[in-house]
């Protein structure tokens, strides 16, 4: 028995086989909301990228670069050298802390003990920078006398990066097909060995994606660092307690309100290097995932 065709209604195509004139106004539309998103999402990144680069550029020197700062002036080498450091601390530990913490939620964590666990992450991620750093201040600055300390500063930024890392890989655990651990264990692995070996691999370009973006979020804040490091005018010393360290977010605050042009020239200078370290930030980003998906397609 065979089905006769439906013809198609006017509604749907005109004379021509054409969509009608109703669907390409409605397409039309819905491409031109699209466009209005996309632009308004990008309007204000190149507002801000504009503004940094139409300042810094006029009045940008190579020697910021190498330079120490002075009570006149100098350069950003120290600044430079402390972002970088710090940045590096807290994508060790925010990393390792932030990836279990994201393992356990996605695998272990179940019922209510996961729900509150779940709840208590995302309060910790609502919590304002500047309150984190209050709290760090209180607690390792003036408890433990640690003073204005990379240990400090290494911590705040942790407990402030650890939730998105956290998220991040709980969901791209969760995204892992189950026909992977269902094949797993059809074959006798161990979960442990699953995880490590197939399901670990398959989330690594989503768990990656997250590390980074937390790593930029770090690179960005002010607040808590003002309670917890402090600044300095030197490099930054092998203590992790009692010995402040600079950084460049420091520079584009407090630089930018000093009356000399020396140093609202070299607020500018810090934000372009900020901007210019975020970008890098993303750019790896995309190449690390774009390896890594690579790699989990070919084994």
């Amino acid at each position: 028995m065979t089905v006769a065709a439906v013809p198609a209604t006017p509604e749907v195509l005109d004379l021509y086989g054409r969509p009608s004139i109703v669907r390409r106004v409605a397409s039309w539309a819905g491409w031109g909301i699209s466009m209005l998103a996309v632009l308004t999402i990008a309007a204000p990144l190149i507002w801000v990228l504009y503004g940094v680069v139409s300042r810094a550029l006029p009045v940008w020197r190579w020697s910021v670069l190498t330079q120490l700062g002075t009570g006149t002036g100098g350069g950003l080498a120290n600044e430079i050298v402390g972002t970088l450091v710090i940045v590096a601390g807290v994508g060790i530990l925010a990393g390792v802390v932030g990836v279990s913490s994201g393992i356990y939620l996605s695998e272990y964590a179940h019922g209510r003990l996961g729900s509150i666990l779940r709840g208590g992450s995302e309060v910790l991620a609502g919590i304002p920078s500047i309150v984190l750093g209050y709290v760090g201040f209180i607690a390792l600055a003036v408890a433990l006398h640690w003073q204005f300390s990379l240990a400090g500063a290494l911590i705040a930024l942790t407990a402030l990066t650890v939730p998105y890392i956290a998220k991040a890989t709980e969901s791209s655990l969760r995204q892992v097909p189950t026909a992977y651990r269902e094949g797993a264990d059809a074959l006798g692995m161990s979960p442990p060995y699953t995880m490590r070996r197939i399901v670990f691999k398959a989330a690594l370009p989503g768990i990656t994606t997250g590390w980074l973006v937390a790593l930029a979020i770090a690179i960005g804040e002010t607040a808590p660092l003002l309670y917890t490091a402090g600044f300095s005018n030197s490099m930054p010393s092998l203590s992790l307690t009692h010995s402040p360290i600079s950084y460049l977010t420091y520079a584009v605050w407090e630089f930018y309100n000093y009356p000399s042009n020396t140093f609202v020239h070299l607020s500018y200078d810090a934000a372009l290097i900020l901007v210019v370290l975020v970008l890098l930030l993303i750019i790896t980003a995309r190449l690390i995932v774009s390896f890594t998906q690579k790699y989990t397609e070919t084994n």
